[in-house]
C-alpha cells in the first residue's frame, strides 16, 4: 500500500493544479482542522504561528500513524484522495488544552503553537472543534528575520490580503505539496522539516512567478479553490 505522501504525489505533486482536482467521489466534504493558540496575552507573532502551522499540517501526514496499517491512515487517505481542504480555528485556556485530546500534531515554534487534527467530514467535526471560532485570528505583521539554513520555505503572495486563518491553511497546503514532490520520508512529529514562512516584496514575488512560469522544477505553487476569501485560481503560496 501507498504512503499519504505517495498519494498525495500521485495526486497533487505531477503537474495537477489544486482547480483541477474534481470533487470527492463519496459526496463527504472533508477538512484538516488547524487549530490556532492565540491567547488574549501574550498574543503569538503572525510568523511563527503560521511556520507551526504548516508544519503540523505536513508532520500528520508523515506521521507512522497515518501510514497503511495505522490507526490513522484510513482518515488522511480519504482526505487526500479529495480536495486537501483545512479549516483554521483559534483557540485559547480550556479550549486550546481540549483538542490536545483529539488525534493530531501540536508543533510549537518561537513560542507560538498550531495543532493539526486528524481530517474528517466537515458536518461531523467534534464539539470540541466545532465549537472553536473560525475568526478573530488577526495579528499585525511582524519581522521574522533570516530563514534558517536548509529549512523548506513558503512565500505567501503579497498582493493577496489574507487572514491568518486563511494563510494557515494556505501554508499548510504548501508544506504538504512540497512533501509530496522532494519524497519526504515517513517521521515522528519531532523529525519533520520545520518549515519557515515569509511574505517577499511584491518584485521578489514576481521574480519567483517567473520561475514558476518557466517550469522550475523545484517550485511548488498552491492554487486556491475559491470557497474563501480569495478567487478561484489565486496562487496564494509559493515554495522551495
Amino acid at each position: 500500500m501507498s504512503s499519504v505522501v505517495d498519494l498525495l504525489a500521485a495526486r497533487y505533486g505531477t503537474g495537477a493544479t489544486r482547480r483541477e482536482i474534481p470533487p470527492e467521489a463519496d459526496g463527504v466534504v472533508r477538512a484538516m482542522p488547524v487549530v490556532l493558540r492565540i491567547e488574549r496575552d501574550p498574543l503569538p507573532a503572525r510568523t511563527p504561528l503560521l511556520e507551526a502551522a504548516a508544519t503540523a499540517a505536513v508532520a500528520v501526514c508523515l506521521d507512522p500513524r497515518a501510514q497503511p496499517g495505522g490507526p490513522w491512515h484510513d482518515a488522511v487517505a480519504a482526505w487526500v484522495d479529495g480536495r486537501i481542504r483545512k479549516i483554521a480555528r483559534r483557540a485559547r485556556g480550556a479550549h486550546w488544552r481540549a483538542v490536545q485530546e483529539l488525534p493530531g500534531v501540536t508543533v510549537e515554534v518561537g513560542g507560538a503553537e498550531a495543532r493539526a487534527l486528524l481530517p474528517g467530514p466537515v458536518d461531523d467535526a467534534p464539539k470540541t472543534v466545532s465549537r472553536l471560532q473560525i475568526g478573530g485570528t488577526e495579528l499585525e505583521p511582524d519581522e521574522p528575520g533570516p530563514v534558517p539554513g536548509g529549512a523548506p520555505l513558503v512565500w505567501l503572495n503579497p498582493r493577496v490580503p489574507m487572514t491568518v486563518g486563511k494563510a494557515a491553511a494556505q501554508v499548510g497546503h504548501a508544506s504538504m505539496l512540497l512533501a509530496a514532490v522532494r519524497g519526504w520520508p515517513v517521521a515522528e512529529p519531532a523529525d519533520v522539516p520545520r518549515c519557515a514562512v515569509r511574505t517577499p516584496s511584491p518584485q521578489a514575488w514576481d521574480r519567483l512567478c517567473a520561475d514558476l512560469a518557466s517550469g522550475a522544477a523545484d517550485l511548488v505553487a498552491v492554487r486556491d479553490a475559491g470557497f474563501t476569501e480569495v478567487d478561484p485560481g489565486t496562487v496564494t503560496c509559493l515554495a522551495r
